[in-house]
């Protein structure tokens, strides 16, 4: 296995390779500062810095055996992580820099996906009851809120818009794999793609437009599968106009969790070989 984790630049269209390496990492985030992104990989945080790109490990404490939904706060003082160490996926934050991490949910299994732009909430799947959830709780922890699903359907990667007026996810309850959205106090659920792909994790654009970057896979595609060809897409919600931007051998991790640069004119992303 190889990965190359990329960049792709938005003005240009084209993408380049920032690292490659033999160790499966997956899942990039952009720093809001502009200067690093995060990975995971062999259940471990990595921080790449753009200037000198190499893993540097991240002291994340007592939350190992970390998945791939992990992120960072607007503010970029703090890490969030998604954490089997207590069993079954957990939510913790720590320190950006690395340190001790404290548990958000209680509840599992909690899978992090997104973070209000005002850095008080943030967007979750669950799974309570053996039924799939998007959920929100206070970054700190506390009253969980259940802002859509228990239909019997699947419910994944909830990312918010820039202004916190949305929060985007993908779910197959209207019987395939397409891109939703829902206000986060659950009303307004609206579904934002009806064609043949399988699309997952919507990542809104934080500047430069009302763009929503996500994957693709091919027709029939079940669950999201690492080493298919997929393409990465945007789409512009209010003309409905969808943009291929490329295709790529990935899927499970290239893009599970917001990507984008902070100035919105590129996104990370890895492809494997």
């Amino acid at each position: 296995m190889t990965s190359w984790l990329e960049i792709y630049d938005i003005g240009r269209g084209t993408a380049k390779t920032l690292l490659q390496t033999d160790m499966l990492i997956e899942a990039p985030n952009w720093a809001p500062g502009g200067q690093h992104l995060v990975v995971n990989g062999d259940g471990g945080l990595f921080r790449v810095p753009l200037r000198a790109p190499a893993l540097a490990p991240v002291d994340t404490g007592i939350a190992t055996k970390l998945n791939n939904d992990h992120g960072i706060s607007p503010d970029g003082a703090t890490l969030v992580v998604s954490s089997h160490a207590p069993g079954k996926s957990c939510i913790f934050t720590l320190p950006a820099a690395g340190g001790a991490a404290v548990r958000v949910t209680e509840a599992m299994p909690s899978w992090w996906h997104g973070w209000s732009p005002d850095g008080a909430m943030l967007a979750y799947t669950a799974v309570r009851d053996e039924l799939f959830w998007i959920c929100t709780c206070p970054a700190t922890g506390g009253k969980e809120v259940r802002v859509t699903g228990g239909t019997g359907d699947h419910y994944d990667g909830p990312d918010y818009t820039p202004d916190g007026g949305w929060i985007w996810f993908n779910s197959n309850r209207a019987g395939s794999m397409d891109l939703w959205r829902v206000r986060p106090d659950g009303t307004g659920l609206e579904q934002m793609t009806r064609d043949e792909r399988v699309n997952w994790f919507p990542h809104p654009r934080p500047k430069g437009g009302p763009e929503v970057l996500y994957l693709a896979y091919e027709a029939g595609v079940e669950g999201h599968p690492r080493d298919r060809d997929v393409e990465l897409r945007l789409l512009n919600p209010e003309t409905g106009e969808i943009r291929v931007l490329m295709e790529l051998f990935g899927g499970q991790g290239s893009i599970n969790v917001p990507c984008w640069s902070p100035d919105g004119q590129r996104f990370a992303f890895v492809r494997y070989g």
